[in-house]
């Protein structure tokens, strides 16, 4: 009989430990190990790769000077959002790991991508759902094609005897945690298990050469569930996001070993599915019939894609001792940063004032050049004066009050005019090399806060 033997795994790393610890060796974290019973028995791992007899392929030691490098093998889907965001298309052989919130759309994703492939067969496996769950789903979203074929099954062993007979060209596992192997003896969804599931489909995704997607669930801290060595062992990791009370999300890459991570992805959820949204400054840029103040348009990038957000800022006096300072979708403190310029340098007073500061969409912007529209934002507000709408602004604030450059430029402008936007305001160390006389739209540089402030408000 197999012996049991209890270790103590941490969430963090993976690392064991015969013994509970309050604090992890291996990465420093506390409060990150649990308890899991292991059996200790012999058992032969799963092999994908085989030669032409049939038996076990054995990998040979090459010298590196001896490998090709060439370009990796992508497969282009019909999703220009899903393409983005992998770097150009999906890579043969790599997996990807798509975490989000319960009921946010990751199956319904997933399940359009599978039925969008048309020249591919491609098998969901699905652990959560019956047949006829993904059926009613499937027959939402559109046509379906006869290359695509449905598992629901969450014992490995089964998966890789489906797996070896259909040779599928595309993998999709819903969900990584209800999967379990029967070479650990623990639950679905423990460490073990979820450690090892994943290590056998990526044995598979590398030796087979077929892409796989595993889609996880997520912790109430946002994490994905497992351990993080999880995100570890895949090539890319995505992370599906968005409020469950409106129709929008957002497709964001955390890691990718082909491509950057600085892309993102925009959906709107309907009845018939996700809909792509080629432009996303028809959903970051509010329409109103009048102005307003405390409103600023900034022309950001995210990763490659150049996009126009709102920025909306709300300045009042405070009704308790101590200001308010909130900020959603930026960095609060890069916003207390820029209220200390703006009083340091410029003579605004928001020592005894609330200040609410908004991105517009739903977005978390981490461009610098936002800093700009933020400043103005904020003194629109402030002094009750409001901003053209047609004026947006791409520039970054120094702490001695400067306007400093920004990267791509040109892009920002070229966005910003066809759009139908009459100003820009962008950093006037931003026009070496830069020819003006090729744009419509008019570009309004300086240098210091007051330059601009004196040209906005007079």
């Amino acid at each position: 009989m197999a012996k049991q033997q209890i270790v103590f795994f941490c969430k963090n790393c993976g690392y064991s430990s015969p013994k509970w610890m309050g604090k992890c060796n291996s990465c420093g974290e506390w409060n990150t190990l649990v308890e899991e019973v292991v059996v200790k028995e012999k058992n032969e791992r799963t092999q994908w790769k085989e030669d032409a007899n049939g038996k076990k392929a054995i990998p040979k030691v090459r010298p590196l000077s001896e490998v090709e490098a060439g370009n990796e093998q992508r497969l282009v889907t019909n999703d220009a959002e899903l393409n983005r965001v992998l770097g150009g298309g999906i890579v043969a052989g790599s997996v990807v790991l798509i975490g989000g919130e319960p009921g946010i759309g990751k199956s319904t994703l997933m399940l359009q991508i599978a039925l969008s492939l048309k020249s591919q067969n491609v098998l969901y496996v699905s652990g959560e759902e019956s047949e006829a769950q993904i059926k009613m789903r499937a027959d939402r979203i559109g046509t379906i094609p006869d290359q695509c074929y449905i598992l629901t099954e969450t014992n490995t062993k089964i998966i890789s005897q489906q797996l070896k007979q259909l040779k599928p060209e595309v993998v999709i596992v819903d969900s990584i945690q209800t999967l379990f192997s029967e070479n650990i003896d623990s639950t679905a969804g423990s460490i073990t298990q979820i450690r090892e599931c994943a290590g056998e489909l990526l044995r598979f995704a590398k030796e087979s050469n077929t892409p796989v997607f595993l889609i996880g669930h997520i912790t109430k801290d946002g994490s994905i569930a497992g351990p993080k060595l999880l995100e570890h062992m895949v090539d890319t990791v995505l992370q599906f996001e968005g409020d469950r009370h409106y129709s929008y999300r957002i497709l964001r890459t955390i890691k990718n070993r082909f491509g950057s991570t600085a892309e993102l992805g925009i959906y709107e959820m309907q009845g018939t599915g996700l809909r792509q949204v080629n432009n996303p400054s028809e959903i970051l840029i509010s329409q109103r019939d009048e102005p307003v103040t405390g409103v600023a348009i900034s022309a950001a990038l995210e990763g490659l894609r150049p996009m126009l957000i709102e920025i909306q800022a709300l300045v009042s006096v405070t009704a308790y001792g101590m200001p308010q300072r909130t900020a959603t979708g930026f960095d609060l403190r890069r916003m207390s940063m820029l209220l200390a310029v703006l009083e340091k340098k410029c003579g605004f007073r928001f020592g005894t004032q609330d200040v609410f500061l908004n991105i517009a969409g739903g977005l978390r912007i981490e461009d610098p050049a936002v800093d700009l529209s933020v400043v103005a934002a904020l003194v629109s507000s402030n002094q009750e004066m409001v901003i053209d709408s047609k004026i947006c602004f791409a520039g970054e604030v120094g702490l001695s009050g400067e306007i400093r450059s920004v990267n791509r430029i040109e892009q920002r402008i070229a966005e910003a005019e066809k759009l139908g936007f009459e100003q820009i305001f962008i950093s006037r160390y931003n026009t070496k090399g830069l020819s003006l006389n090729k744009f419509k739209i008019e570009i309004q540089t300086v240098s210091k806060l007051d330059a601009l402030f004196s040209q906005l408000f007079g």
